[in-house]
Parts: structure tokens; C-alpha cells; sequence
């Protein structure tokens, strides 16, 4: 459905032109960019003293961006569409849309609440809160383009503000390496994107999604093979923005010399934003190459969950920044959870997307949450080694608490219910089309990653490293991170405690 409430231009009912704008429909993106444009000319003129009003109006932009979701929940809003052609549409915000936007947002708005400190003592306040709206402003858009070209520039809109936040550290070396390992990757992602999309366009003549599938089926015979290289190709440029292995390798180091609101905030809005093009280009634009797509997406998420949690079994507790690089090669693990449904939708006629949107959201709660944790312990072991996670209960015991909750559910082990049943979810999108090899794989690898995530909960639990009897050092923590811990936990309990709010979506049509 296209609502006009403000016309651009007449012309001819017959002609190609863009008509209208549903502004209720693209609110979302749009406050988070105005915003970020705003806070970047109001950095130039506020004193320095003054400079946490930025964090204010950033966390303040993307609450409203939010609550913005609200009045397209009914999923059946579209605009900037072909007057020739309604039903190609450059932007919709359907189900799909609504839910990645709300896993985005919510994403970058807890990134907010663990950056506030930061900014206040190592990052530069301005710089930062406009590169994180410009990105967050960009993955909120990604969701709903339904164009190759939208989609392209929402993905660099995304990913060219995550490449400064990464090497945001002055003056830290190991964060100039982390940005330039992530740029360069990304800049190869990205040029093998591009050149699969022109391939695709110069095979259909046509960029939206809904017209390249139905282009798709009748492409000439000496055009077959230029389409199919470009398939695979912008499938290839996905993969890397996935963190699917083999093309992991700049997922470790970037995390870890990344400031660690900024690794959180990679690990799931960065995850989510190659998801979700993962998902346009495969169901939307190319479901009449499912016999290309499908197994090549089943091996991928069989290779990706192996190589992520055989290297988490390898994190030795007593090395720096092992804390941050479990997490990350943890993260790289649910990323081949994640390609599961998208591989099983090749084989079913059934929709299987939802359980990765359900997946999706439960992994970014509690991801979110053990970064934040992870954030705090970092303000007294600057090293941040798993071994310094000793005698948690004792300092703090609710911290210690959450931090155990956060981690049972990545495992997905009771009393963490919501991971249990998200894991369900995509064990059985494997199993109904008819990937057994594939869930094997997964059991396998669900079991392995017990290790891992209890070891880190057991240490938690323990004794206190020092004398006996001598009373532990307690800090005070940063209220906007205590804030991020406790918003992140109570999301966490009331999700295992009603499911269904996160899971309907794994049951209903996104799209």
C-alpha cells in the first residue's frame, strides 16, 4: 500500500518516475540521520565542558526513532514506488522491516547507554555520536530496501561509520590495526557486491527485488550464465559482512581492538545489517536460484558454526582480552545458527526467515548484555582475561548474576529459556526442509559450546583470588551502564519467561 501525503512531481500515470513519500514509513531512519547531521554541527560550537549534552540528544534520538516503530506495526506501508509499477517499491516497511528495525535500533540505543562513559573520558563525544546515528541511521534503512541500489547504499551507509568508530582509540595502535583490517575487508565485500549487482542488472534490466525474480525466470540463455555469476558473487559479498567463515578472519582482532561498546555493537547490529541482505537477495530477489543459493548457504552455516566454536574452545582464560575474543569468536558461531533457516528456506515452501529474526533478537539481548558486563569489568582489569571474572559474586553479585543469565542463554541452557527455545526453533527449520546432515552439525556444535559458556559461568562462582577473609574491593558503577546490565537482563528474563513474544515470528509470514 502507498500513501502520499507529499507529492515530489507529476508526471504521466505511464511514466517510471518516483511519485510519492510516506514520511510516517521512513520516520525511523530519518530521525536517527537528521539528528546525527545535527549533532555533528552542534559538536563545532558546544565548550568542551559541555559536550555530554550530545550523549543526551544521541540516546534521546534513537528512544524517539523507536517509538517511531510504532504507528507501521500493522506492516503495510510502502513508498517511493515506480507509478508504472506499484508493486515495485524502493522501501517497505513490512513485518520483516519492522523487526530488524526494532533489533537495530534497540541495538545502537543500548551501544548509547554503554558509550556514555567513554565519551566522557577517551573518545571524542561529537565524532563518536555522529558515526554511531549515521550508522544506525543506515542499518535501519538496510531492512527496508527492496532495490539493489538502496540496498547497496544502505549497507556502506551502515558499515563506512563502523570502520572510524573501530580506530576511534587515539593514539592506541592495536585500534588503528582492528579499523584497517575491517575497512579493507569490507572494501573487498564490497566490490564483490557491486560487481554481482551489475551483473544481476545487466542480466534483468531491472534493480528491485520483486522484478529480479520474476526476470529471473525467463532470462535469455545467453544471459544464464552472466546471471548466475552474479548471484553467486553478491551472495560472496554478503558472506563477508555475515562474519560466515571463511571470510571471518578480521572478526577476532577487529573486537578486540575495538572500544567494546563499539564490538557490541558490531556483534549485533553490524551482524544483523549482512543478515538482512543476506535475506533480501536470497528469498526476495533470487528464489528461482534456491538450488545455487541453498546448499552453498547449508555448507556455510555447517563451516561458520565449526570454526567459531572449536577457536572459543581454544581462548586460553589467563590471555589479555580473552574475555572479548571468546565473545567474538562466540559470535561467529551464532552466525552459523543464523544461516540455518535462511539455507532451510531453499528447501521448503514454507516461510523459514522468521526463525532467524527470532534467533536474531533473543542473540542480541543477551550478546548486548555480556558486553555490557564485559564493558564493566574492563573499568578495573583493563586487560579484561576471562581469569579476571574470578570471584564476580563476591564484588558484585547481581552483575554476576546477569552475567551467568546472559551466558546459559547464549548456551541455551535453563534457567536461560529464551536461548533454549531459539535453538529449537532453528533445529527445526533444519529438520522440516529436510537438512538432517545440517542439524547434526548444529547439535554437535550446540553441545561443544557448553564447554565454553560454563566454564566462563563457573568462574564467575568461585573464590576470590588474595588472602582469606580479606573483604572485597566493591566500584561504583557508571549509572548508564548499570543501566544498559539491568535493561539487557530484565529483556533477557521476561523473554524466557514469555517466549512467544520473540518466537511467533519463526511462525508467521514476514514478507
Amino acid at each position: 500500500m502507498t500513501a502520499a501525503p507529499a507529492t515530489l512531481a507529476a508526471a504521466p500515470a505511464s511514466g517510471d518516475l518516483v511519485q510519492t513519500v510516506d514520511w510516517a514509513a521512513i520516520a525511523p531512519p530519518t530521525i536517527a540521520a537528521v539528528v546525527a547531521l545535527a549533532v555533528l554541527v552542534a559538536d563545532l560550537f558546544l565548550p568542551q565542558a559541555r559536550k555530554q549534552l550530545l550523549a543526551q540528544v544521541a540516546t534521546a534520538s534513537l528512544a524517539a526513532a523507536l517509538l517511531a516503530l510504532v504507528p507501521l506495526r500493522s506492516g503495510d506501508r510502502s513508498t517511493f514506488c515506480l507509478t508504472g509499477n506499484p508493486g515495485a517499491c524502493s522501501y517497505t516497511a513490512d513485518h520483516f522491516t519492522l523487526a530488524i528495525q526494532l533489533l537495530v535500533l534497540g541495538g545502537a540505543l543500548l551501544t548509547a547507554l554503554l558509550s556514555v562513559t567513554n565519551t566522557r573520558e577517551e573518545l571524542p563525544a561529537g565524532e563518536f555520536w555522529f558515526l554511531l546515528l549515521s550508522s544506525a541511521a543506515g542499518a535501519a534503512l538496510l531492512p527496508a530496501s527492496r532495490d539493489l541500489a538502496t540496498l547497496v547504499v544502505a549497507l556502506e551507509v551502515a558499515s563506512l561509520p563502523a570502520f572510524a568508530l573501530v580506530g576511534l582509540k587515539r593514539g592506541d595502535r592495536m585500534s588503528g590495526e582492528a579499523a584497517l583490517k575491517f575497512f579493507l575487508s569490507s572494501v573487498t565485500a564490497t566490490a564483490v557486491t557491486l560487481l554481482g549487482v551489475s551483473f544481476v542488472y545487466a542480466s534483468t534490466g531491472t534493480l528491485h527485488l520483486t522484478e529480479i525474480a520474476r526476470q529471473l525466470d525467463d532470462v535469455p540463455a545467453q544471459l544464464g550464465t552472466l546471471a548466475e555469476a552474479g548471484v553467486a558473487l553478491t551472495l560472496v559479498g554478503f558472506a563477508f559482512k555475515t562474519a560466515a567463515a571463511p571470510f571471518h578472519f578480521w572478526v577476532p582482532d577487529t573486537y578486540v581492538g575495538a572500544p567494546l561498546p563499539v564490538a557490541a555493537y558490531l556483534s549485533v547490529v553490524g551482524k544483523a545489517v549482512g543478515f538482512t541482505g543476506l535475506v533480501l537477495v536470497t528469498v526476495v530477489a533470487f528464489p528461482s536460484y534456491a538450488d545455487v543459493w541453498g546448499p552453498a548457504l547449508a555448507v556455510l552455516a555447517a563451516l561458520t558454526m565449526t570454526v567459531g566454536n572449536v577457536a572459543a574452545l581454544r581462548q586460553v582464560p589467563t590471555r589479555a582480552r580473552s574475555a572479548v575474543r571468546l565473545l567474538a569468536w562466540s559470535s561467529v558461531g551464532q552466525a552459523g545458527y543464523l544461516l540455518v533457516p535462511i539455507a532451510a528456506a531453499a528447501y521448503s515452501s514454507d516461510d523459514r526467515i522468521g526463525a532467524t529474526v527470532a534467533y536474531a533478537l533473543m542473540y542480541a539481548v543477551v550478546n548486548l548484555g555480556a558486553f555490557a558486563v564485559a564493558a564493566l569489568v574492563a573499568r578495573t582489569h583493563p586487560a579484561n582475561r576471562i581469569a579476571d571474572y574470578r570471584g564476580l559474586y563476591a564484588t558484585r553479585p547481581v552483575t554476576a548474576l546477569a552475567m551467568g543469565f546472559f551466558l546459559l542463554c547464549l548456551a541455551g541452557l535453563p534457567p536461560g529459556v529464551i536461548g533454549l527455545f531459539a535453538k529449537v526453533v532453528v533445529f527445526s527449520a533444519a529438520v522440516d526442509a529436510g537438512l538432517g546432515w545440517l542439524a547434526v552439525v548444529m547439535g554437535v556444535n550446540v553441545v561443544a559450546a557448553l564447554y565454553y559458556y560454563l566454564r566462563w559461568t563457573a568462574v564467575l562462582f568461585r573464590a576470590p583470588e588474595g588472602a582469606a577473609g580479606e573483604a572485597p574491593v566493591r566500584h561504583r558503577a557508571p549509572a548508564p551502564l548499570a543501566a544498559a546490565i539491568a535493561l539487557t537482563a530484565v529483556a533477557g528474563v521476561l523473554l524466557s519467561g514469555y517466549p512467544q513474544g520473540v518466537l511467533r515470528f519463526a511462525a508467521t509470514t514476514l514478507f
